[in-house]
C-alpha cells in the first residue's frame, strides 16, 4: 500500500516538473524570436557607399548628366536637440524635368528566399508634391534593374498625384499597391473608403509582410500596414494581398526605388520623396524596430 504522505510528495514533484518544463518550452521559444535586420538608416560614415544610381531614361532637355537627386540631409529633431540623416528622391533638380526612371537600388542584407515569408519596414515622408514615386523589391540583380526598370520590381508602393493615361484617373497622392494589371488604392476599413493622400513633411511608418511562397501555394503577394499622421494614429491594416508586379517566383535581394519626374512636354512634376529606417525580419512582426524619432 503506498504511504498518502509518498503520494503527495509524488504529485507535488510531477507539478513542478511540469511547470519548469513549460517554463523552459516558453524560454525556448522566445529565444527563437527573429531579430530585425537593418538594411540602412543613413546614419553611417558613408551613407551612399552601398546604393548603386542610374538614369535609365534621361530625357532631360537641355540635357543633364546624372539629374536626379538621391543624398542624404538631415533634419531637426522635436528635442532640439538631436538630429536625424534621411535619404531624399527626386528625379531631377527643381525645375528640370524628363527624367523618366531614376533608380536607386541597395542589396538586401539577406535574400528573401522563395518559401519565404518576411516582413520589411520603413519610415516615409512626402517632401513635396507633385511626384511620381514607386519602391519595393526586386529578384533581379543589378543589370536586370537598370534594363527593367518598373519591371523589375515585385512587391512595391506607389505615391503620386499624377494624370493617370492608362485608366484616365487623376492620383491625389494616396498610397497606392499593385493589383494586376494596374494599381489600386489602399484602403482605410474603419472609415470605409479609399485612404487619404499623405500630409507633406510627416513621417508615416509602413510594415509590408511579403509572402514569397510561390503563386500556386498562395504566394506572390503582400500585405500593407501604416502608423502616422492624423489618419492613422495607431497602426492599420490598409491592403490585403497585392500582388508581386512581375511573381518570377526567384528570391528578393534588392531594395529598389524609382522616380519620374514626366516629360519635358507636360511633367508630372519633381517633388521628393523622404526614405529612412529600412529594415526586415523572417516572419510576420507588426512591431517597430526602432524608437520612432
Amino acid at each position: 500500500m503506498i504511504n498518502t504522505h509518498t503520494c503527495r510528495y509524488v504529485i507535488f514533484f510531477l507539478v513542478v516538473l511540469i511547470m519548469c518544463t513549460r517554463l523552459a518550452f516558453a524560454e525556448d521559444i522566445i529565444g527563437q524570436k527573429e531579430l530585425w535586420i537593418k538594411i540602412d538608416d543613413f546614419e553611417s560614415k558613408n551613407p551612399l557607399s552601398d546604393w548603386t544610381k542610374y538614369d535609365a531614361q534621361n530625357e532631360t532637355d537641355p540635357y543633364i548628366k546624372n539629374p536626379q537627386v538621391t543624398e542624404i540631409r538631415v533634419e531637426q529633431l522635436s528635442n532640439n536637440i538631436s538630429s536625424n540623416r534621411y535619404l531624399i528622391k527626386k528625379a531631377g533638380p527643381d525645375g528640370i524635368f524628363g527624367n523618366r526612371k531614376a533608380l536607386s537600388f541597395r542589396k538586401l542584407p539577406k535574400p528573401i528566399e522563395v518559401g519565404d515569408t518576411y516582413t520589411l519596414y520603413l519610415r516615409l515622408n512626402v517632401d513635396s508634391y507633385s511626384n511620381n514615386h514607386v519602391f519595393g523589391l526586386t529578384n533581379l540583380q543589378p543589370a536586370g534593374i537598370m534594363e527593367k526598370a518598373y519591371e523589375a520590381f515585385e512587391p512595391s508602393i506607389r505615391i503620386t498625384d499624377r494624370f493617370d493615361p492608362h485608366v484616365n484617373y487623376q492620383n491625389n497622392g494616396a498610397m497606392q499597391v499593385r493589383n494586376n494589371p494596374w494599381y489600386d488604392i489602399a484602403f482605410n476599413a474603419k472609415k470605409g473608403k479609399n485612404i487619404e493622400p499623405f500630409d507633406t513633411d510627416i513621417w508615416y511608418e509602413i510594415w509590408l509582410v511579403i509572402n514569397n511562397r510561390k503563386k500556386s501555394e498562395g504566394g506572390q503577394r503582400y500585405d500593407i500596414y501604416i502608423r502616422g499622421g492624423t489618419e492613422f494614429p495607431l497602426q492599420q491594416k490598409v491592403y490585403t494581398a497585392a500582388d508581386f508586379r512581375i511573381k518570377r517566383e526567384q528570391p528578393l535581394i534588392y531594395f529598389q526605388a524609382t522616380c519620374n519626374s514626366g516629360p519635358v512636354e507636360e511633367p508630372f512634376g519633381n517633388g521628393g520623396l523622404r526614405y529612412d529606417d529600412l529594415y526586415m525580419v523572417k516572419g510576420i512582426d507588426l512591431s517597430s524596430p526602432v524608437i520612432t524619432k
